[in-house]
C-alpha cells in the first residue's frame, strides 16, 4: 500500500468561510457572471411584452399589467443594476486583456469603483430617464 501523507495537502474549496478570504476581485468577477444569468430573464421578459403587445390588446394588458405592477417594477430596477455593473464588469476585462491593471491594488480598486459606479448610473439612469 502506498505511503500517503495526508497532513500536508491542500485545503479544499469547500472550506471557503473558514480559511479563505474573498477577495474583490474574484467576488466583483462571481456577480458578473451572475448579472449576465440574470439580464436574461430581464430580456425574456421584454420580449414576452413585445409579443403580447404584437398579439393584441388583451394579452398586452396582462404583460404590462405585470410589468409595471410593483414586483415587474423591481425586477427592472435591479435588471437595471445588473446592466450597469455586468458592462463596467466587461470594461474591466478588457482593460486587463490589455495587459494594464493586473497588479492587486488596482484590480481591487476597479472592483470597488465597478460597485459604487453601477449603483450611481443606475439611480442617474432612474431619475433621469
Amino acid at each position: 500500500m502506498p505511503d500517503v501523507n495526508r497532513g500536508n495537502r491542500p485545503l479544499s474549496p469547500f472550506m471557503i468561510g473558514q480559511y479563505y478570504r474573498p477577495q474583490w476581485t474574484s467576488m466583483t468577477s462571481i456577480f458578473v457572471r451572475i448579472t449576465g444569468i440574470a439580464l436574461i430573464v430581464a430580456g425574456l421578459m421584454i420580449v414576452w411584452w413585445f409579443a403580447a403587445l404584437a398579439r393584441g390588446p388583451e394579452a398586452y394588458a396582462t404583460a404590462n399589467g405585470f410589468i409595471t405592477s410593483w414586483f415587474g417594477d423591481l425586477v427592472m430596477f435591479f435588471s437595471l443594476l445588473g446592466l450597469w455593473y455586468h458592462m463596467l464588469g466587461g470594461i474591466r476585462h478588457l482593460i486587463w486583456d490589455s495587459g494594464r491593471m493586473l497588479d492587486v491594488e488596482t484590480s481591487e480598486r476597479f472592483g470597488q469603483m465597478m460597485v459604487v459606479g453601477s449603483v450611481l448610473l443606475t439611480i442617474f439612469t432612474v431619475i433621469v430617464v
